[in-house]
């Protein structure tokens, strides 16, 4: 990336990515994946953790006044995302070992700030398929920070590591020269 511009093209790039990624998973009702964080993960590889957190941030934002203000809350959980992909990948080749490493760490924090916020907020059901679940084992006696968080650590397990290693692999196909010098050891 040579300039602003063009840096602030590729991150404008990643929030799209997510939300056509997301809108389409959504619509074929595909379990256990979300894939909507595929264009925070890619961005924080290529420009770093500050726009790959402004591309997870604004995802939420956009995604929350275009089609469900429930989503806002959780811009949190995708600016985390950003940051933490960014500050990796600016250490460690973004490679498929370094992308499993990744979605492991992304699965688990991404339940973690996202549960409390599903909790506190919506008390639990935020309109997805995770509120079967989290209704069925809130009437099994779960406390509701547990009923929230089970259902979304298992998606998040499948997701972020799929959504990490297909990143790696797009990464692996970029010519260097159009990503040299922009944070990654991609």
């Amino acid at each position: 990336m040579d300039s602003k511009g063009s840096t602030l093209t590729f991150a404008a790039m990643g929030i799209v990515i997510n939300i056509v990624f997301g809108t389409a998973v959504k619509m074929l009702h595909l379990p256990l994946l979300y894939l909507d964080t595929i264009g925070t993960i890619f961005t924080s590889v290529i420009l770093g953790p500050w726009y790959g957190a402004m591309t997870g941030g604004l995802t939420n934002i956009i995604q929350g006044v275009l089609t469900n203000p429930k989503n806002i809350p959780f811009a949190l959980v995708n600016i985390t995302i950003g940051v933490i992909v960014g500050f990796i990948a600016k250490k460690y080749k973004f490679d498929f070992k370094t992308a499993i490493i990744t979605g492991s760490i992304l699965a688990v924090v991404a339940p973690l700030i996202g549960t409390p916020i599903a909790v506190w907020i919506y008390g639990g059901i935020t309109g997805d398929g995770n509120d079967i679940i989290f209704t069925w084992l809130v009437q099994s006696g779960k406390t509701i920070f547990t009923a929230a968080f089970i259902p979304r650590i298992t998606g998040n397990i499948l997701d972020k590591l799929v959504s990490c290693a297909l990143v790696a692999l797009l990464i692996n196909r970029i010519p260097n020269r159009m990503i040299k010098g922009k944070g990654t050891n991609a």
